[in-house]
């Protein structure tokens, strides 16, 4: 079993950053790769990022702007989100999972951190 905790969510302007964090637990979570979607009011849950166990390969939907990486010493996973936009606005979840998914299909989801962008 994998925990996963969200942290890091918040209001921010538009055109700011946030810096989110999922601590991870359980068993070999560094060997996991990791992800994070997120799903705005009304809307189905989209990926944004994701990264291999290793740090290696890194995927993301506007690697412009969203940035993931990871701290397997500190079992966290991190997503730099840079020069916001309303429509940024979302609950963002971490997710785990033994390889990346292409899908939404992932083994284990956090709880979800709030971020609100104002325009």
């Amino acid at each position: 079993q994998v925990q996963l905790v969200e942290s890091g969510g918040g209001l921010v302007q538009a055109g700011g950053s946030l810096r989110l964090s999922c601590a991870a637990s359980g068993r070999t979570v560094s060997s996991y790769a990791m992800a994070w979607f997120r799903q705005a009011p009304g809307k189905e849950r989209e990926f944004v990022a994701a990264i291999d166990w290793s740090g290696g390969s890194t995927y993301s939907r506007d690697s412009a702007r969203f940035t993931i990486s990871r701290d397997n010493a500190k079992n966290t996973v991190y997503l730099q989100m840079n020069r916001l936009k309303a429509e940024d606005t979302a609950v963002y979840y971490c997710a785990a999972s033994p390889q990346v998914v292409v899908t939404n299909l992932w083994d284990y989801w956090g709880q979800g951190t709030q971020v609100t962008v104002s325009s």
